[in-house]
């Protein structure tokens, strides 16, 4: 007897579609490959270089304008908008005197948060978070810091972000930022991302309560797809804002000159935010995970009512289908066949349990 062909699921599995991990197979460590969706934009820089009394800003187009404000007498931040044009980036990167794995990790939009410390430079990656305002959801861009000695460069992949405040703050001549270093303005920056991930835990709460609200009205199969699509938002976000608790931590840690001690006072308060967005995220995340449960027991709720009627109407039924049956058998000698008032009677008899069936399902509360 010949044994039944296995089913053969994996043949079932749509074809393998091109990865974003195909671009960089086979190149060497330190080629700069853009692996993100967001390509075909020249990068653009602008410039802010300032001190107590002076502000200058610039967009220049040039390598050796930008390469200039590397050591200059002022503070400076050189703010790259595009990291797509790997041709630039790699320019920029061996101008400034950059690891080529650090060129790597800045153009790699997948690439997890980190901190990394040289002799001359510090390099962190951070995801930057926010909701964009016309279609409200939620954008993760992708942006590399890189802490000099009078300088820092940001790598960030659309002109849309978090720092209009510290934009704002060094434009301000009054502000404590101008008189502070590079290593400052490091800190202001991230801690401008930082801050932007309490908005983020916002929108997750509120999306959280529209749903709990959804799943207890009227759970559908729409609010199940709903939840599940919350579900793998609240892990992207968690696997790009855990990580951050850490770095913070080492850069704290950190015996590098770059950072003095009085900024390292104020990446102590980044580090408390920290703790506690990493609190709310684990919150969140066992929220998002029982409303799948909620909606799972909502809706088995919502069945058991359904079958508590039908099998009320079947117990309703059972007893009037048994006398029809009883009086719908062809017997010339059942003596009520014959009876004048028999008909009337039965009917009778069928309304009695009826009602009498009625009136007992109601004191139990099972109607």
């Amino acid at each position: 007897m010949a044994k039944p062909k296995k089913r053969k699921l994996l043949s079932k599995l749509r074809p393998r579609k091109q990865s974003k991990f195909d671009k960089k197979m086979g190149k060497a460590p330190g080629t700069i490959t853009y692996m993100g969706k967001r390509e075909g934009k020249p990068s653009v820089v602008n410039i802010m270089e300032y001190n107590n009394d002076d502000l200058n800003i610039t967009s220049p187009g040039d390598i050796e304008t930008i390469v200039a404000h590397r050591d200059p007498p002022m503070t400076s931040w050189i703010d790259i908008i595009g990291i797509s044009d790997e041709q630039f980036i790699e320019q920029v990167g061996k101008r400034f005197g950059l690891n080529s794995l650090v060129m790597e990790d800045t153009v790699n939009p997948h690439q997890r948060p980190k901190i990394d410390e040289y002799e001359e430079y510090i390099f962190g990656v951070f995801k930057m978070l926010y909701i964009d305002d016309d279609t409200n959801e939620l954008v993760y861009e992708h942006v590399a810091l890189i802490l000099l000695e009078n300088c820092v460069l940001v790598f960030q992949e659309l002109e849309d972000d978090v720092f209009a405040g510290v934009r704002s703050r060094v434009r301000n001549k009054s502000g404590r930022i101008r008189s502070r270093g590079a290593d400052y303005l490091f800190f202001a920056l991230l801690d401008a991302i930082v801050d932007n991930y309490f908005v983020i835990l916002e929108f997750l709460n509120d999306k959280i309560e529209t749903l709990e609200e959804l799943v207890y009205q009227n759970p559908t199969q729409e609010i199940a797809h709903e939840i599940q699509d919350l579900k793998k938002q609240v892990l992207k976000v968690r696997r790009w804002i855990s990580p951050v608790r850490e770095l913070v931590g080492r850069l704290i840690d950190s015996e590098n000159p770059l950072i003095t001690k009085d900024t390292k006072v104020f990446l102590r308060d980044v580090l408390d935010h920290s703790l506690e967005i990493n609190e709310s995220l684990q919150i969140y995340r066992e929220m998002s995970m029982s409303l799948m449960e909620m909606y799972m027991s909502n809706m088995s709720n919502k069945m058991n009512e359904v079958m508590k009627v039908l099998t009320i109407m079947a117990s309703i039924f059972i007893p009037l289908t048994f006398i029809a049956g009883i009086y719908g058998m062809n017997f010339d000698h059942m003596p009520e066949l014959h009876w004048e008032h028999g008909y009337p009677m039965v009917w009778g008899i069928m309304i009695v349990l009826f009602i009498g069936m009625m009136i007992y399902f109601k004191r139990k509360n099972w109607l």
